[in-house]
């Protein structure tokens, strides 16, 4: 016996405990990664990989523990556990068939029917199970020896082979992506260990008297390389392990994609705003001064002057322009005039891109039918907006509480969190300060406090008339 192969043998307790771990700490990684706001298909199939990981572990853990309970508990629940611990090996494989099943399905949205092809291959796998358990003579050991090797290389083998390849595609999708390319790659790392994972798990089996289990098998492997099959799987798996937790910063960068997407749209927002308060405030003012200076002109002009059909022209020219610079301002504004504020907060507040980043409950105390003007309703709901994004941005927060309410003649708007609140080392910014702007320019006042017991808010004070 060679010296790797005692050294195996002794510390065989020791391989199985590290192979399960691995694979127990790949459904850990993925359990715990939060992605029920996740727009991408990967979210919806990735926790079939996490139960494959528990399972897995469960089941080599499984070889450790059943022995030792076996000098305390009776044959028959030995065999019940060891029973146990092949249909978790079987279910394990077919959690990670559905996962590979479950990506795949966007690349092949006319094969519906592929979804039902890990549960039909449980099925056969059990029901042939059970006719053996009662049709052969084969005793439990032979029985649960060759209920393994069929649940490996029907669920293992092409199980992993499919998951492999839906790994791939993803990894062709993403590299369409620059800022996703280096984590396409990743999982392109994954798709290989998996395909070295269905032949190390799903075809090294143990030995038996049919083919291809009697020629390729555990023991051929360790008189090949020296190595247990475990040893190989551990490694695989490892490399399995580190590739998909690397690969889960796709959902992190996924959820910085779309907060840049709310702050462009804010500052594009802002920046129409602008424009439009300049058009207002000096061209359209100064080409109406244009205007009134061409008709003065005019009155002081004959009938007969030759210039005054000229300057009719010119007149035309300037209230044409003035309607024209009117339209693009009518354009530019969010809303039309007398925006229901209500329904702006409720429309804010209930924003998909938001509701996907952070869960939003909404609270109005006011009635529909108040309206205030276009520019106020632009300035409560840039601030509000303002708030939302800074809690998005630094709180670490899990629930934000919109409140917007009639306190006697104020409205007062609060944005809370149950975040991190402010460092003591918190400098204002220009967003903190575009906010009291404009709680000034509405003639109100901008309050910013802890929430307690943990958190922050931001409360909004604005005469519920507008000033005149």
């Amino acid at each position: 016996m060679s010296p790797w192969r005692e050294f195996f043998i002794l510390n065989e307790p020791i391989v199985l405990f590290v192979y399960g771990q691995v694979f127990f700490l790949l459904g850990l990684a993925i359990i715990w990664q939060s992605r029920r706001h996740s727009q991408l298909d990967l979210a919806r199939s990735l926790g079939w990989l996490g139960v494959f990981g528990l399972a897995h572990g469960l089941h080599e853990w499984g070889a450790i523990f059943i022995p030792i309970q076996a000098e305390y508990l009776s044959q028959v629940w030995v065999d019940i556990l060891l029973l146990v611990r092949v249909c978790l090996l079987a279910l394990s494989f077919a959690c990670l068939f559905q996962f590979g099943v479950e990506t795949l399905r966007p690349f092949y949205p006319n094969l519906p029917w592929l979804q039902l092809i890990p549960a039909g291959l449980l099925l056969v796998w059990f029901s042939a199970f059970m006719w053996a358990s009662q049709a052969t003579q084969l005793d439990p050991a032979q029985l649960l020896v060759r209920a393994d090797i069929w649940a490996r290389y029907l669920l293992g083998f092409f199980g992993a082979l499919v998951a492999a390849l839906a790994l791939r595609q993803q990894t062709r999708q993403l590299a369409r992506l620059e800022e996703l390319s280096q984590i396409g790659r990743i999982f392109s790392v994954a798709s290989l260990a998996l395909v070295s994972y269905a032949i190390f798990a799903g075809l090294l089996v143990r030995p038996a008297s049919f083919f291809p289990a009697n020629v390729l098998n555990s023991d051929t492997v360790i008189n090949w390389v020296g190595l247990p099959p475990e040893v190989l799987r551990s490694l695989v798996g490892l490399v399995l392990v580190v590739s998909i937790v690397r690969g889960l910063q796709i959902f992190e960068v996924e959820v910085d994609r779309r907060l840049e997407r709310m702050e462009q749209a804010q500052i594009l927002q802002a920046e129409r705003e602008r424009v439009s308060r300049e058009l207002h405030d000096g061209a359209i003012q100064t080409v109406y001064t244009a205007g009134l200076i061409a008709e003065s002109i005019r009155k002081k002009m004959g009938h007969h002057d030759p210039l005054r059909a000229r300057l009719d022209q010119v007149i035309s020219a300037l209230n044409h322009a003035i309607r024209d610079l009117r339209q693009f301002i009518t354009e530019l504004e969010p809303g039309p005039p007398g925006s229901n504020l209500v329904k702006g907060l409720r429309s804010l507040a209930e924003d998909p891109r938001l509701q996907s980043l952070i869960k939003v409950n909404v609270t109005i105390d006011c009635d529909d039918d108040d309206l205030f003007s276009q520019t106020r309703t632009t300035h409560i709901l840039a601030i509000v907006n303002e708030a939302i994004s800074n809690v998005l941005r630094h709180a670490q927060a899990r629930n934000i509480w919109a409140v917007a309410e009639r306190c006697n003649d104020q409205l007062k708007v609060t944005i809370a969190d149950d975040g991190i609140g402010l460092p003591e080392t918190y400098a204002p910014g220009f967003g903190l300060r575009n906010m009291r702007d404009r709680a000034r320019i509405l003639g109100g006042t901008l309050h910013l406090e802890p929430r307690p017991p943990q958190g922050f808010q931001v409360v909004l004070l604005v005469p519920w008339e507008d000033p005149r």
